[in-house]
């Protein structure tokens, strides 16, 4: 049986506990839950460190303690939107240090997004503000194997690595599949829970006979597109881009200008978290737009140029 990616995850930060004595660090690790199910239940362990509620102070405590060098480290962060609390000495020393001293710090991050009556502050994904850093690895699996590969590379390069998670992907045991066409009408780009409405809205599509071709990206920084989306865009010339960030000065319009830089004479729409601040309430909430969402932006796009070739 396979397993999802909540028990991979809890499986390699074992392994990082007991095989290499390694650290896992971060607030509430043992609460109800061990975070999602994704940290070891090993209560007193030596290698679980509890950390203050301070807001600031444990993304420096974690960096100090990847900078000493002799046990790797796991930094949870359990709310992503906290991330402008704690990656403080991340961008500014962890990111750095290799660089500018040539001292390797060896530090992972997961950065873990929720949504949905979460609120202004913790609720949603963050990875957009990592985007701009060097020094940085950055992505954002959402399958077991996109984790693993992340968690591979981490451990062979010098610099601190960010693991932008979603919980709507610890249920998740396989990869999403490619379905690919060879006359598309659009390409949709999907990164992060944003996938999970994209894959939804890319079936409907196809049920409803609209020829629509669909790609993840979960590697952001090194930025590595997948195999065929420029392909599938050089013949559709419309594409949206969804993602669970804000979509006003994320990463999906950053995207969307690295695009363009290959295919000049494509048609793009950025669909992301509105510009807005969440409630608690379904009323007041700030989602990751929806596969009806979605399927409603592309055949939008559709009409408009049917229009313009008619007109």
């Amino acid at each position: 049986m396979e397993m999802n990616l909540a028990e991979l995850i809890t499986n390699k930060c074992e392994e990082l506990l007991n095989k290499r004595d390694g650290l896992i660090m971060g607030q509430c690790l043992s609460a109800v839950g061990w975070v999602g199910g994704t940290v070891p239940k090993l209560p007193n362990h030596k290698g679980i460190v509890e950390l203050s509620m301070a807001d600031v102070a444990g993304g420096a405590i974690a960096v100090g303690a990847a900078l000493n060098g002799i046990k790797p480290v796991v930094y949870v962060v359990r709310y992503q939107g906290f991330l402008w609390y704690n990656a403080i000495s991340i961008v500014n020393y962890a990111a750095k240090s290799h660089e500018l001293f040539g001292i390797q710090c060896p530090l992972l991050v997961r950065a873990i997004a929720m949504e949905g009556g979460i609120g202004p502050v913790a609720g949603g994904s963050h990875h957009s503000m990592f985007m701009r850093m060097p020094g940085v690895n950055l992505a954002a699996p959402m399958t077991p194997n996109e984790w693993s590969e992340i968690w591979d590379f981490h451990f062979t390069n010098p610099n601190p690595t960010i693991i932008s998670e979603h919980r709507k992907s610890y249920s998740i045991s396989s990869d999403f599949p490619d379905n690919h066409i060879s006359d598309p009408e659009v390409s949709m780009l999907a990164i992060s829970a944003g996938r999970i409405s994209a894959d939804q809205a890319f079936r409907e599509l196809r049920d409803s006979g609209v020829n629509a071709d669909l790609y993840h990206l979960f590697w952001l920084s090194p930025l590595i597109f997948p195999d065929g989306f420029f392909d599938s865009l050089r013949k559709s010339k419309l594409c949206v881009v969804v993602d669970s960030d804000y979509g006003y000065g994320g990463l999906a319009e950053t995207l969307a200008v690295q695009i363009l830089k290959v295919v000049p004479d494509a048609r793009i729409k950025v669909m992301g978290l509105a510009r807005k601040s969440a409630g608690f309430s379904p009323q007041t909430d700030n989602l990751t737009p929806s596969s009806t969402e979605i399927r409603e932006e592309v055949m939008g796009m559709l009409s408009e140029r049917s229009n313009e070739v008619y007109e």
